[in-house]
């Protein structure tokens, strides 16, 4: 369970830098111990590479907490902490921290991103609703990262609110228009929806407003779950639908209409990838190192006048949408030697 907030601040955030000072004094250590492990262990200089990450987001989180501390102090303990000009400067901050840990993931790592589909400048002077497929917990981080470093858009997110028990993840988007969630089995889908109205209004010419519509990572446990619900609601035709999907589940549309009706005049964009599906634990990620991999990504985008207007209209438009992001993540691995897909 989560801590309070005062809890977070007083515990967490100073944990994390005590961490970090204990991680930089004993460096030569780590060091050693990372090298002599990699004479044995599988891999280019597996745990050095590991150790070395893992410092570097310490590190980042260091710095932001101790910037975030002197925005707090600078806007009168809190006082301005929402104005234009302070928001201006956390989204400053999120630039900063995504920008040094892709090109840290680019060169220690060996990751490059490939994007197809429109230029940035294709996106210029109205809001957006950024509609992304969700494969791994590092693909929302990458998806931010696009949206602030490459389309120069302040994005806003409804999240698990699990993801508070990073205190710099914590701090600046509770500063920011974004909202934790905590899921309830019951009311979790209208309190989504509830969020998703909240956030989607108001939206700016550089605002992206950004749903998973699958509601959580892929597996294929959930996908045969998520088949298995639509069943039992009754919806028998987005149920056949779901099953013809091998990468992607079901999205769930409550979310995306609500955004749709609030955000009238937004932009649609669809967000594709592939090449983080198998990293969703630590273990993963340390068989993936060094990962020497291409991420691809495919945006498209929908002119707001293009969007259906009635409601199961929109239904069959989005799932018809995720059919399509599904085909072309099979053509991708396919072209990658990934195992073939087979529909049932």
């Amino acid at each position: 369970m989560l801590p309070p907030v005062l809890l977070r601040r007083l515990l967490l955030a100073p944990g994390v830098v005590l961490l970090t000072v204990v991680a930089i004094t004993t460096l030569p250590v780590l060091l050693l111990v990372g090298a002599a492990l990699s004479t044995f262990l599988p891999g280019r200089w597996r745990p050095l590479r590991l150790i070395w990450m893992a410092l570097l987001y310490l590190g980042l989180e260091t710095v932001s907490l101790v910037v975030l501390l002197g925005l707090w102090v600078g806007s009168g303990f809190g006082w301005k902490i929402r104005s234009p000009r302070f928001q201006r400067a956390h989204y400053l901050l999120v630039m900063w921290f995504l920008r040094v840990l892709f090109w840290e993931c680019r060169r220690v790592l060996h990751v490059r991103v490939a994007v197809e589909g429109p230029p940035p400048r294709s996106y210029d002077g109205k809001p957006l609703l950024i509609l992304s497929r969700h494969a791994g917990p590092g693909d929302s981080f990458l998806v931010v990262h696009a949206l602030v470093n490459w389309y120069k858009r302040e994005p806003r997110i409804v999240l698990k609110d699990t993801l508070q028990w990073d205190p710099a993840i914590d701090v600046v988007l509770n500063r920011l228009p974004n909202r934790f969630i905590r899921p309830d089995p019951g009311h979790a889908a209208d309190q989504v929806t509830r969020l998703v109205g909240e956030l989607s209004r108001n939206l700016d010419h550089n605002d992206a407003f950004v749903i998973f519509p699958e509601g959580g990572n892929f597996t294929e446990h959930r996908r045969k779950r998520a088949i298995e619900r639509l069943r039992r609601k009754g919806h028998i035709d987005e149920a056949e639908k779901a099953e013809q999907l091998r990468h992607v589940m079901a999205p769930k549309p409550g979310g995306v209409l609500e955004a749709l009706k609030t955000a009238h005049d937004a932009d649609v964009v669809f967000v594709a990838h592939t090449g983080v599906e198998h990293m969703t634990t630590v273990l993963d990620l340390w068989r993936e190192l060094p990962m020497d991999r291409v991420i691809e990504m495919r945006w498209w985008i929908v002119p707001a006048d293009e969007v259906p207007e009635a409601e199961e209209a929109r239904i069959d438009w989005l799932f018809a949408w995720w059919a399509r992001i599904d085909d072309w993540v099979d053509e991708r691995q396919a072209e990658a030697g990934v195992h073939p897909r087979t529909r049932g």
